[in-house]
């Protein structure tokens, strides 16, 4: 596997929300102030979403005193805590960008009729649950059968070697 590949696979969450377009949601954001960490609701309407992998990411767009206001969250972000669906919406196109020029209940998607709000999740790295491996491996019967090769026992033996030291004499060369 290529190591761009595997550093995204660790980055990525195990379970990812179901996100279509025109949804309600309720998205959880964890918000740090100071050394304080909080969690925060965003509701609103899911208006994009796109890109893969690690670079997921939706838009959603909820209308604030009067104000509308868009946040895009990373769908693999640790910062985001979790989606919830609220409203099933019925959407004909990928992108809602029309709801940023209505204002009022005209802003809003109208609601797929028999619905049912389940928060569905996409699996894309599944658990790996180890299971504890048995000591006691049984082994069928069968008939023994003669080694092909004898082994013998090999002994291992030190030898020692005592080197004495003998006075080297010194040779005076002679000058000519």
């Amino acid at each position: 596997m290529d190591i761009i590949k595997s550093i995204e696979h660790e980055q990525l969450k195990n379970k990812i929300p179901e996100l279509k377009v025109g949804n309600t949601v309720r998205v959880h954001v964890r918000i740090k102030e100071g050394n304080k960490e909080r969690i925060q609701v965003f509701e609103g309407i899911i208006i994009k979403v796109q890109g893969g992998g690690v670079n997921q990411t939706f838009t959603v767009r909820k209308i604030s005193y009067g104000v509308g206001v868009e946040k895009t969250f990373l769908v693999h972000s640790p910062l985001v805590e979790k989606v919830e669906l609220v409203r099933v919406g019925k959407a004909r196109r990928a992108r809602l960008f029309y709801l940023r020029d209505r204002v009022g209940k005209a802003a809003k998607t109208k609601e797929q009729i028999g619905a049912r709000i389940e928060n569905r999740e996409i699996v894309i790295k599944e658990d790996i649950v180890e299971e504890p491996v048995a000591e006691e491996v049984a082994v069928e019967s069968a008939p023994e059968e003669a080694p092909a090769v004898e082994t013998q026992e090999v002994t291992v033996q030190e030898t020692v070697d005592t080197v004495k030291e003998e006075p080297v004499e010194e040779v005076k060369a002679e000058k000519e």
